[in-house]
């Protein structure tokens, strides 16, 4: 029974088997059986130029009807029927002669028999494989160099296409697609020459590795002086605009005031930018609560927002220049007030000097202080009808203290007077002044325990008054005065010296 012919693509894989040619890409692919080289994706490849050549075994121009060459050789395989639509093969170019091959011509290596399938396949195993014509040796050695070369070929255009990567680069929001080998961020940006700072941002991180696809953003930092409700300093800020800046770094610019519009771009050496936010502000004045929100920078703006005016002394309960902050309550302080004069007395302070002709204990004043006097005015006022404690506005001296000046004794007093000493000195104070050394008579002119004049107490080395020496020495002057007179000195209370 006639065996089917096969289809041509069967018979050209089943060749390049025996071969072990398999070329990728599309490659060109010797046909064994008489046509030219045909591509494997379908597209004809250019044949050769056609010679010739007598001594090839395959000399003849019919590739199905070579001699055969020994007798174990092949005999011809007719050529399949081809459909209408498949392309003429174009005749295969003759091997060419080797050095070896001048004058011998090798035969070529017997192919095994394709009709030994396997016992299960019954289908095969009723339509045996036709065999096919073996290739010469000269084929065979031709093609192996060409297969390693196209496989090297192959690899490194394999190597080349895997390590190029398309990825987008955005440089501060400016995007572009490239081809490139950087294995990661940071040789990327070190290729294109892109620098970045601390404040920048980078995504992915420089280490990160590329593949192809991958989009890399880098954003560059901006310096930001930011016044914030009456708060300086400076942040950084990736964003290119004044509004992304304030989404970025959390202020709520509704309602707020802004030193420069919100779409005013950020340049790279930065922006000063004033922002106020609105706030709720209560005022308190003439018995009234009122509530606004304002986004003014004082608070005598956000008080004149409010419809209330000063007048006169009126105040408030904070500066009126002062930054009104959210939830803050102002009270308005209606005042009324006048002015008094008060004078007011000035001390004067005394200077103490020792004196070692005085007895210890006794101090004599040789210059009598006197105060001085000021003149200072008040401020007398109310607020929101409640009277304040007088506030002192200023003052002047009217007439300056005078400084007293006292000497203090630091002599040793003498134990005793003869002749004066055992009567009864106690007796004779009781009488004249009730015992008392500070004693002045109603006239002025005696004082002290035993009542002497002035004139008489210096006469006796007393200096000063009597009534201000102490009454030690008053009583030892008084035994001096009875040395020199006796108890004359004191005619009606002398007689208790000896009673």
């Amino acid at each position: 029974m006639e065996t089917a012919a096969e289809p041509d693509e069967l018979v050209e894989t089943r060749a390049l088997r025996r071969v072990g040619q398999v070329l990728p890409y599309g490659g060109q692919v010797p046909v064994p059986y008489g046509g030219g080289y045909e591509e494997q994706d379908g597209y004809e490849a250019q044949a050769p130029h056609e010679t010739y050549d007598t001594h090839d075994t395959y000399a003849s121009n019919d590739p199905y009807s070579a001699p055969s060459a020994g007798p174990d050789a092949y005999a011809p395989v007719p050529a399949p029927a081809r459909h209408s639509s498949h392309r003429r093969r174009r005749p295969a170019p003759p091997p060419p002669r080797l050095p070896h091959d001048e004058h011998t011509q090798a035969a070529p290596d017997p192919l095994p028999a394709e009709n030994s399938l396997p016992a299960g396949n019954s289908l095969l195993a009723r339509n045996p494989l036709p065999a096919r014509n073996p290739l010469p040796a000269g084929n065979l050695r031709r093609l192996v160099p060409q297969a390693l070369v196209v496989a090297f070929l192959a690899g490194g255009t394999s190597a080349f296409v895997a390590n190029d990567k398309a990825v987008e680069l955005s440089v501060d929001g400016v995007p572009r697609t490239m081809h490139t080998f950087a294995d990661n961020v940071a040789e990327l940006l070190a290729d294109e020459g892109v620098t970045v700072g601390a404040h920048d941002i980078i995504a992915p991180a420089p280490g990160a590795e590329l593949a192809s696809g991958d989009e890399v953003v880098v954003r560059y930092g901006r310096p930001l002086l930011l016044t914030l409700d009456g708060h300086r300093r400076q942040v950084w800020t990736t964003a290119r605009t004044v509004d992304g800046a304030l989404r970025q770094l959390g202020v709520r610019a509704e309602g707020a005031f802004l030193s420069v519009s919100r779409s005013s771009p950020i340049a790279r050496h930065g922006l000063a930018l004033d922002v106020r936010t609105e706030r709720a502000v209560t005022f308190m004045a003439d018995g009234r609560e009122r509530t606004i929100r304002t986004n003014a920078a004082t608070v005598g703006e956000a008080l004149a927002q409010a419809g209330i005016t000063l007048r006169g002394q009126d105040a408030t309960s904070v500066a009126r220049d002062s930054f009104p902050r959210d939830g803050q309550t102002v009270t308005v302080l209606r005042i009324t007030g006048r002015e008094e004069v008060r004078e007011e007395p000035i001390p004067y302070r005394a200077v103490t000097t020792r004196d070692a002709s005085l007895f210890k204990g006794t101090e004599v004043v040789d210059r009598q202080g006197r105060q001085g006097a000021r003149r200072v005015t008040y401020e007398l006022r109310t607020v929101n009808g409640v009277r304040q404690k007088p506030r002192r506005l200023h003052d002047e001296i009217v007439r300056e203290p005078v400084t007293q000046r006292v000497r203090v004794g630091t002599k040793e007093m003498p134990a005793s007077v003869a002749g004066a000493d055992g009567l009864n000195w106690s007796g004779l104070a009781a009488c004249e002044s009730g015992g008392r050394p500070g004693a002045v008579d109603a006239s002025g002119n005696y004082g002290g325990l035993y009542q002497f004049d002035t004139g008489t107490w210096q006469s006796l080395g007393g200096s000063g008054r009597p009534q201000d020496a102490p009454a030690s020495e008053q009583t030892f002057r008084a035994k001096k005065l009875y040395v020199q007179r006796g108890a004359s000195p004191w005619p009606h209370c002398g007689r208790r010296l000896t009673g």
